[in-house]
C-alpha cells in the first residue's frame, strides 16, 4: 500500500471550448485543484499531448522563465490572456538531472511557449493561481514504453509532494468527430446522434484498465490498449494517448499495488470525443 504518495491524474483535455464552457470535467478539475491546495501541493509534473521532440531517446523540459500562451479558438481571450503561468525552473532542472542519470537524453527548451492542452486544465484546476509547474514534452516516436519509463523515473517526486498530470484523451480522433454543431452554433456538447460503437468500446476499455489494475499490472494493461482492435479508430494519431502511458509509469510501481484509479467525471464532445477524467491514488 502507498505511504506518503500524492495522487496521479490522467485528464482528457478535449477541445479548446472546454475552457469556456461549464462541464462535469471542469467541476472535477476544480475539485482536484482545491484538494491539492488544501494538501499543500509542492508542484506539478505535467505531460501534455501537443508538444513533442525528435530523437531516439530524447525528451525536452520547458525552461522558458516567461512563457507565452498559444491562442485558443472559440474562447473569449479574457479567460486566459491574463492568467499567470508559473514555470518551475528549479524542479525542471532537477527533472533533467534525474532523467539524464537514468540515461535519458533530457534537454532544456528555453523558448517553449505553453499550449492549451496544459494551461486549459491548469486554469480550471487553479483559477486563483497555479502552483509551480514543470512541463515535459513527448518524444515524436510515440513509443509507449519510453513514455511510461519517463513517468517511472520521475515517480519518486510524488513522495516530495508533487502531483503528476497527463493531459491527452481517452477517445480523441479529430478525423472521426462531428464538427457541424461547433462550427455552426458554437455547441461542442451537441449530440445529434449517439457516439459510435468504436468510441464507446474503447472508452470502456480505458476505464476498465485504469479502475481494475494496479501496480505493474496497470503498466502492462495500459500498454496493451495500443493493440486494442478499436485503438486506431479512437486515436487516429498517438500523441493524445502517450500522456496516459506517462501516468501509468508514475502510478504503476510495485509500491502502488492495490491502489486503483477511479473515473471522476466525463463529457462527450463533438459526438465521438470522450473526455474521461481519472485519478489514481489519494491524498494521505
Amino acid at each position: 500500500m502507498q505511504q506518503g504518495l500524492t495522487p496521479v491524474y490522467f485528464f482528457s483535455h478535449g477541445s479548446t471550448m472546454m475552457l469556456g464552457e461549464e462541464s462535469a470535467s471542469a467541476d472535477f478539475w476544480k475539485a482536484c485543484g482545491d484538494e491539492a491546495l488544501q494538501n499543500k501541493v509542492k508542484g506539478i509534473i505535467m505531460m501534455g499531448a501537443h508538444w513533442d521532440c525528435k530523437g531516439h531517446n530524447t525528451i525536452e523540459v520547458a525552461m522558458n522563465p516567461n512563457p507565452g500562451k498559444s491562442p485558443i479558438a472559440y474562447v473569449d481571450p479574457r479567460i486566459y490572456k491574463e492568467y499567470k503561468l508559473v514555470p518551475d525552473l528549479e524542479t525542471g532542472q532537477r527533472c533533467i538531472d534525474i532523467l539524464q542519470r537514468a540515461h535519458i537524453d533530457a534537454k532544456p527548451n528555453p523558448s517553449f511557449e505553453w499550449i492549451h492542452d496544459t494551461f486549459l486544465v491548469l486554469i480550471r484546476m487553479f483559477p486563483q493561481g497555479m502552483p509551480p509547474t514543470v512541463l515535459l514534452s513527448l518524444n515524436a516516436r510515440y513509443d509507449p514504453h519510453f513514455h511510461m519509463r519517463i513517468g517511472s523515473i520521475l515517480r519518486p517526486l510524488r513522495k516530495e509532494g508533487y502531483i503528476f498530470v497527463g493531459t491527452g484523451g481517452a477517445v480523441h480522433n479529430l478525423y472521426r468527430n462531428k464538427w457541424g454543431p461547433m462550427v455552426k452554433y458554437r455547441d461542442n456538447f451537441a449530440m445529434t446522434t449517439p457516439p459510435e460503437g468504436w468510441a464507446l468500446e474503447f472508452r470502456q476499455a480505458v476505464e476498465d484498465v485504469i479502475t481494475k489494475n494496479s501496480g505493474p499490472s496497470l503498466r502492462r494493461a495500459m500498454t496493451r490498449l495500443l493493440k486494442h482492435p478499436e485503438y486506431r479508430d479512437a486515436h487516429g494519431t498517438d500523441e493524445h494517448f502517450m500522456p496516459a502511458l506517462f501516468v501509468a509509469g508514475a502510478a504503476g510501481d510495485a509500491e502502488d499495488e492495490g491502489v486503483y484509479g477511479r473515473l471522476g467525471a466525463e463529457d462527450w464532445e463533438l459526438t465521438n470525443m470522450c473526455n474521461s477524467q481519472f485519478i489514481i491514488g489519494c491524498w494521505a
